[in-house]
């Protein structure tokens, strides 16, 4: 064995860099490694470099519990983002535990060693690392490949073809005609940022999506942090978010046609009375069956309004030489076409796991209090919240993989695994979105039973009593 560690993180995006945190705060003297297949800190803020990028959470949630986030704009763009991570990492001691450029490509578990062997790949060579608890912030989508349709007649098309996952640094817009497919957030953001400088964007979208507009700057944080200081008005500001966020996302829930209602009302109002909403902003689905997208200050309104960027809502034909020709025989013509269309699910990175030489296919497990996988000892993985910011769950789980360890060391248990309770007659995918990519993917996710543990909350106010004060002892067994 080329080395032996107490904790194994994978993966130092904002959920690895807060589960390290967590973990050298509770347990200073636990030995722990921090493995990056990337050569940065910042996971998905370091990958997605598109114009624009920024934060579809507001920051005081997206920002972790323990690291006041150090600005007053609660939507944040990417490099700000990254920032703020690399910071958090290097105030707290962890950016020298971090192992860049090395991948997980598998990952064992012994029962008769108590022990995780991890095969690592590394500048061609591949290496084995063991530990006894292994931590996966890997996040649920691949980083290699976004997810692109079989568009009909694509290889006609003469111009520039990007996906946002994968934006070129030379990529040149300025002055051009630029069409950008797509209707989630990348687009939301995409748009505006390009409209500032192309000579015109059109966002071609299949189908509406939810856009409400929300201001970049959260004044109630300018004032208590002029007040209070950061360090006082920081949690106050992210409790604010924290019930605000809930509220709304009950409210949709209970009321939806009343939400639907209020989101149109604000699009009308941001884009004038005689824009088409109800073509372009009215989606067919319920508020939060899919996530909202946020028009930061309002810009995507505000460049539609200006003409200097338009929405069509139709599906496309074919690919023409020179853009796309739309099913309703409209032809848009595009010197650039971005792909917004969506990511491809990948749980662990990729990473193949086994139980004693037994493969686990995670779509096969029920998972635990939405963290780890039934009959998968001393393992844990980090997957937020869908209608809230991913590090309120991430910081959550941290905590609770720190209570956990700890359990096990007080009473010298080796061993800790989720127990499968008995006959499950109904079950649900793990992440609870209609959206495409969630579809798509299904069946690499682990599923949900009808109760705790084995429920999934999407709710922030209850996981806090399961997670940081609920019983370690329910639903597993140790040995």
């Amino acid at each position: 064995m080329d080395e032996h560690v107490d904790v194994l993180i994978i993966g130092a995006g904002l959920s690895g860099i807060g589960a390290a945190c967590r973990l050298r705060a509770t347990h200073p003297g636990k030995s722990f490694a921090v493995l990056e297949a990337r050569s940065a800190i910042g996971g998905t803020w370091d990958l997605f470099r598109y114009p624009g990028v920024r934060s579809d959470s507001d920051m005081f949630t997206l920002g972790y519990e323990f690291a006041p986030w150090p600005s007053a704009r609660s939507l944040a763009d990417g490099e700000s983002i990254r920032e703020y991570v690399r910071h958090t990492a290097n105030e707290h001691g962890i950016t020298e535990h971090i192992r860049f450029g090395h991948r997980a490509v598998r990952a064992e578990w012994s029962t008769s060693t108590a022990r995780w062997t991890v095969e690592v790949r590394h500048a061609g060579e591949t290496t084995r690392i063991s530990c006894g608890f292994l931590f996966a912030n890997t996040g649920y989508y691949r980083y290699d490949k976004g997810f692109t349709p079989e568009f009909p007649g694509v290889e006609r098309y003469t111009g520039t073809l990007v996906h946002p996952q994968h934006w070129p640094e030379e990529l040149d817009h300025a002055g051009k005609r630029v069409l950008v497919i797509g209707s989630g957030a990348t687009a939301v953001t995409l748009v505006p940022e390009l409209a500032a400088t192309a000579k015109q964007v059109t966002m071609l979208q299949r189908s509406p999506s939810y856009v409400l507009p929300l201001p970049s700057t959260d004044n109630t944080a300018v004032r208590l942090t002029r007040l209070l200081g950061t360090r006082l008005a920081y949690p106050l500001v992210r409790w604010k978010h924290i019930l605000t966020t809930l509220a709304f996302f009950k409210l949709s829930r209970l009321r939806p046609e009343l939400v639907r209602g209020l989101i149109r009302t604000a699009n009308q109002r941001a884009l004038g009375a005689d824009y088409p909403v109800d073509v372009h902003f009215n989606p067919r689905y319920r508020p939060w069956d899919q996530r909202l997208c946020f028009a930061g200050d309002g810009d995507l309104f505000a460049a539609l309004r200006t003409g200097t960027a338009t929405v069509h809502t139709d599906t496309i034909e074919t690919f023409t030489a020179d853009g796309v020709r739309l099913s309703s025989g409209t032809e848009l013509a595009a010197d650039i076409v971005i792909t917004a269309t969506g990511l491809n699910l990948q749980l662990l990175g990729g990473m193949e796991l086994l139980v004693d030489s037994r493969p686990v296919h995670p779509g096969n497990t029920l998972a635990y209090k939405g963290m780890m996988l039934s009959g998968v000892p001393n393992f844990a993985l980090t997957i937020g919240y869908t209608n809230a910011s991913w590090t309120l769950k991430a910081d959550l789980v941290a905590n609770y993989v720190c209570r956990l360890i700890g359990h096990m060391d007080a009473r010298g248990y080796r061993m800790g695994t989720p127990r499968a309770p008995g006959r499950v007659a109904r079950t649900t995918p793990l992440i609870d979105l209609h959206s495409g990519y969630v579809r798509r993917g299904i069946d690499v996710l682990p599923k949900q039973g009808p109760r705790k543990p084995w429920r999934l909350n999407q709710n922030y106010l209850r996981d806090v009593l399961l997670l940081r004060h609920g019983r370690i002892e329910d639903g597993m067994r140790f040995a």
